[in-house]
């Protein structure tokens, strides 16, 4: 264990950085079909619900797939198996360059999925193995801001390109920036090998249970089934609602997918300012004031966002959509990184699971809405559900820490 920020040795530092890359590529191939949805529609001659396929698909996949990268993760070498999903992204977004129908494009986004599945779940669980918990929060943070960096960019990304050269162009950076982040983790993997070999005597094999034992564990914890919750929502109205805030700027402001996917990106970078500010801030809110007050800022500026008539407010309710939304959420990372220590990479997987199955449920939900509400509706609802899941969480930490003391 690491005791302290300061005292991190330049081998940990250079993981920690990598593994940031690693993240921001697995974000950024999330989030770069937001702003392209209208242009697939048209391209394939598909309804928007049925282009988002290739972000409700997407996120279903990726959800289901924790349920294998979880024992994988707890058996073997964290930062391995990272690795090579990453390099595994690179063949998914070849073949998403070269899709000739939206069933193609989807597959291929499925093997992205299977491969982006593993990335940031297990290097939060890398991280909760290697930092204690004190300092856990900031240390996910300062990844977080790779994954933060990537919603911005596969934002802008998504809608830039498209607009400019075409979707296929987008997929195509992506393939180049899977590639060259694997290939680094790679060098990496091999040298934290070389360095265990030699620095550590040989070990009893530990015993765990399997999968089903542990997830029981896990999923009939009472604190355990909060997070796993509150996580599932804050996906659903988080994560799977953002799907369609570039189609409601585009279609209901009149703004082209560039401008559109620009001010979706600001929530990314909302985000990123969030987490250049963490350690002042979670030293001084702790965990509930940054759960309440990141859910409710969240929730209130995507009200604005949704219902707004003039475009240039979008602009500042995105950022600080951003900003709150990520104070929420690194507040359930971190919970989510001590639900079972013993079996930490079914845990923090499971915690994605929910995330995203939720994303897919909201993108799903959200898609069907928007013809009978309007897309603005549909994001300001999704606001006021935000509200309600940070005091919600707040009082449930507030409970937690009561029973921690009398106990």
């Amino acid at each position: 264990m690491t005791s302290g920020s300061a005292t991190l040795p330049a081998a940990t530092r250079r993981s920690i950085f990598l593994l940031s890359l690693a993240t921001f590529s697995s974000m950024a191939v999330q989030r770069i079909c937001d702003a392209m949805l209208p242009e697939l529609s048209r391209a394939f001659a598909v309804s928007l619900a049925q282009a988002a396929q290739v972000v409700s698909v997407f996120a279903v996949t990726y959800g289901l797939a924790q349920l294998v990268y979880g024992p994988l993760g707890d058996r073997f070498s964290k930062f391995g198996i990272v690795t090579f999903a990453t390099l595994a992204c690179c063949v998914g977004s070849l073949l998403a360059v070269f899709a000739a129908s939206l069933d193609v494009l989807v597959l291929a986004r499925v093997l992205v999925a299977l491969g982006a599945a593993a990335i940031i779940p297990i290097s939060m669980a890398w991280v909760g193995d290697t930092i204690v918990y004190e300092l856990r929060q900031e240390t996910l943070a300062r990844v977080g801001l790779g994954t933060t960096l990537g919603l911005v960019s596969g934002q802008l990304v998504g809608g830039l390109v498209t607009d400019a050269l075409g979707w296929r162009w987008a997929f195509g950076i992506t393939t180049v920036l899977f590639g060259a982040v694997g290939m680094l983790l790679y060098a990496d993997w091999r040298r934290q090998q070389a360095t265990s070999i030699a620095a550590q005597a040989p070990a009893e094999p530990v015993l765990r249970p399997g999968f089903i034992a542990q997830a029981l564990l896990i999923i009939t914890g009472p604190w355990s089934r909060v997070v796993l919750a509150v996580s599932f929502a804050e996906g659903a109205a988080g994560f799977g609602v953002l799907a369609i805030w570039a189609s409601h700027l585009h279609g209901t402001l009149g703004l082209s997918l560039t401008a559109s996917g620009a001010i979706v990106a600001l929530f990314g970078l909302g985000g990123m300012l969030y987490m250049v500010v963490a350690r002042p801030l979670i030293r001084r809110l702790g965990e509930r004031g940054l759960a309440m007050v990141g859910g409710s800022l969240a929730g209130l500026a995507a009200v604005v966002l949704g219902l707004t008539p003039w475009w240039a407010l979008a602009l500042p309710a995105s950022l600080l959509a951003g900003f709150g939304f990520f104070m929420l959420h690194n507040t359930l990372q971190t919970n989510a990184t001590q639900m079972a220590p013993s079996a930490r990479g079914t845990g923090v997987s499971l915690f994605a699971a929910a995330l995203f199955l939720g994303q897919s449920v909201g993108v799903l939900l959200a898609a069907s809405l928007v013809a009978r509400l309007g897309a603005g509706t549909v994001i300001a609802l999704s606001g006021g559900v935000l509200v309600v899941l940070g005091l919600l969480f707040a009082r449930a930490l507030r409970g937690r820490d009561a029973m921690l003391q009398a106990a």
